[in-house]
């Protein structure tokens, strides 16, 4: 599966998870100006825009020019740029920074530069669908807790902040001066989400393994699942001078 075919895959079940009620706290914009990090082919702008009233200009920016190529958001201007986090520039004049399953492919430093733009930028942040390192799978299995923590472990490689990306984020957003909303945000897989549950799985093992050699033994490769809750946090941080930002750091 290529990483086009995954994302596409994943789409429906990222767009049914997101916490939609972040975007009502959004202080409104007569035309919104919109960078959407890591964007891959859109998906988070065709969840979003449909949601916000007036205009809208999108720019996606990711580092995979294969993705920009197909990338489109419906109904409103877009154009692409082929950066990653150390070369996002000056994002003055956005009105909102966006992104999607991002967090936690991040180091600290990358955290630290991204959280400096946004807060630069003086404009909301809303970023979403960061994995917590919990799951919940249906049939369990004694060997869960176990594989779960050598994912999470895998997701840590490099001096990524996998699972502690979300937390991480909401820290800095709040030493920096904003506002903090957080939302869970799981994947709910279950009989519709079979292929995604079933590819999810598998990666997920397979990560696992990697890590804790010992572990491909103990598995079991033929396991099918009937259900899996895998954990998010959708988050959103708005700037201390936002209208919207009164009465509520959660």
């Amino acid at each position: 599966m290529t990483f086009a075919e995954w994302l596409a895959l994943r789409e429906p079940a990222d767009a049914a998870a997101r916490a939609a009620e972040l975007v009502e706290r959004l202080p409104p914009a007569g035309r919104w100006l919109i960078h959407d990090l890591g964007a891959g082919t859109g998906s988070m702008g065709r969840w979003l825009a449909p949601r916000l009233a007036g205009s809208q200009h999108w720019v996606l920016h990711d580092r995979d020019a294969d993705l920009l190529k197909v990338a489109d958001v419906p109904g409103v201007t877009v154009e692409t740029r082929r950066s990653d986090l150390a070369e996002l520039g000056d994002l003055r004049g956005a009105t909102l920074v966006t992104a999607s399953a991002l967090l936690d492919l991040l180091t600290e430093d990358e955290l630290r530069r991204l959280v400096a733009a946004c807060v630069a930028a003086g404009c909301p942040a809303l970023l979403t669908l960061s994995v917590t390192g919990r799951v919940d799978l249906t049939p369990a299995d004694p060997l869960d807790d176990r594989v779960a923590a050598a994912f999470n472990a895998h997701q840590r490689r490099d001096g990524r902040l996998g699972p502690d990306a979300a937390v991480a984020a909401a820290e800095a957003f709040r030493r920096a001066g904003a506002t903090v909303i957080e939302r869970p945000s799981p994947w709910r897989l279950g009989a519709a989400q079979a292929d995604l549950a079933a590819a999810w799985f598998r990666g997920w093992m397979a990560a696992a393994c990697e890590e804790d050699a010992e572990l491909d033994a103990d598995v079991d490769r033929s396991r099918r699942l009937i259900a899996a809750t895998v954990g998010h946090t959708d988050l959103l941080a708005l700037p201390a001078q936002s209208p919207s930002n009164r009465g509520e750091s959660a």
